[in-house]
């Protein structure tokens, strides 16, 4: 066992406060790191089940009438080759007007390829059926305005929380064939084909890159319909909330480093106290030849001690909070502001590690700061004062 280490098994560390300042800062951590990665991921789903991440069709806006696109185009397998890209899936859109009783409100009507329902099923929003006073079981009758008018009974069999409720267009989930009838379109006309996009390549920068790879897809297969074809990013099409979300990461940023200045400057004391109680230990040391680094290493071994020993009740904590919370929902957000209903929290491993490391490794080095005063401790003096 080298000296350094054995004489720091004998050093108490007695700053109690500092040793609950280190756990109470990386519970704090672990729970920011965790509720930023769980609305990314939560807020990047609802976009994806809205618009998908790529959207493929004849313009940037949705296309509820007019002209359908092939379900399959010729470059397909080459767009399904990107990096990144998961799945391509067709869609058909229609504006319609829901009447319930007096109460008369525009929706739009969405056809999914992978609905389980029967024919004639719908998922309604939870604005919707607050707007409506529809439930599950219930009947919806739509009516389609066209070059005629269009009469459809659903049967409401969901009543699903649409995050991405930004305005009165409230999108109704439907069955793809049933759209398709309704536009007049067979089994191979869409109005859209949404790309999923694999979750380790869903950062903005990521999604614009693949979305732009998908266009000269499109623009080079040398097909007329394709090249009439343009692929939008959801990045591009809701920049509000990328910028939120963008927001919400700086705040944890901010948050990682008060947390690690709070904890820091808590040691900080904490190992003062340590030292000035180890005044004549010191002095004995350095009568015995030892140097003032290698003091310095002794008290920084107590001190990452307790900085470890803190890190780990943090952790364990704020991972506790978070399956507590993923399980039970028991902290509510209003969806108006925040797009979903509760804090949303994922546990990514990866960038909690990465947040431990970083935070372990500047509190350390904010400790190389007391240890300066080992310097100024005279041996004669510190002895002849014990």
């Amino acid at each position: 066992m080298s000296p350094d280490r054995f004489i720091a098994r004998k050093l108490k560390f007695q700053g109690k406060l500092a040793a609950v300042s280190i756990a109470v800062s990386f519970l704090i951590i672990i729970v920011a790191v965790a509720v930023s990665s769980g609305f990314r991921h939560s807020v990047r789903d609802g976009v994806s089940t809205l618009a998908g991440d790529v959207r493929i069709a004849r313009s940037t806006a949705f296309a509820s009438e007019g002209d359908s696109i092939p379900v399959h185009l010729p470059s397909e397998e080459a767009i399904l080759a990107l990096p990144g890209v998961q799945a391509i899936r067709p869609v058909a859109v229609r504006a319609g007007i829901v009447r319930s009783g007096d109460v008369i409100h525009g929706v739009l009507v969405k056809g999914l390829p992978d609905r389980p329902d029967s024919s004639l099923c719908v998922s309604i929003p939870t604005r919707l059926a607050a707007i409506t006073g529809l439930k599950e079981g219930d009947d919806m009758t739509t009516y389609f305005i066209g070059e005629r008018v269009r009469v459809r009974k659903f049967h409401v069999t969901e009543v699903h929380r649409d995050m991405l409720e930004l305005d009165d267009n409230l999108v109704v989930y439907a069955n793809l064939q049933d759209i398709q009838r309704l536009n007049g379109w067979d089994a191979g006309g869409a109005s859209a084909l949404e790309v999923t996009v694999a979750p380790g390549y869903r950062s903005n920068m990521a999604v614009n890159d693949l979305t732009d790879a998908i266009g000269m897809r499109l623009l080079l297969s040398g097909d007329e319909t394709e090249e009439e074809l343009v692929a939008t990013s959801s990045v591009r099409s809701y920049p509000q909330i990328f910028d939120w979300l963008d927001l919400l990461d700086f705040n944890v940023l901010v948050i990682l480093v008060l947390m690690i200045v709070v904890a820091g400057f808590n040691m900080i004391s904490g190992l003062l106290i340590v030292l000035f109680r180890n005044i004549a230990t010191i002095g004995t040391l350095k009568t015995l030849g030892m140097s003032d680094r290698a003091i310095g290493k002794v008290f920084l071994r107590v001190a990452g001690g307790v900085v470890l020993k803190g890190m780990l009740a943090g952790n364990v904590l704020g991972l506790l909070f978070c399956v507590l919370q993923r399980t039970t929902h028991f902290l509510k957000l209003d969806p108006a502001n925040y797009f979903v209903s509760f804090v949303p929290v994922h546990i990514d491993l990866p960038w909690i590690l990465a947040a431990d490391l970083v935070a372990f490794v500047a509190i350390m080095l904010l400790l190389l700061l007391p240890t300066m005063f080992i310097a100024r401790v005279d041996p004669a003096v510190s002895v002849r004062a014990e």
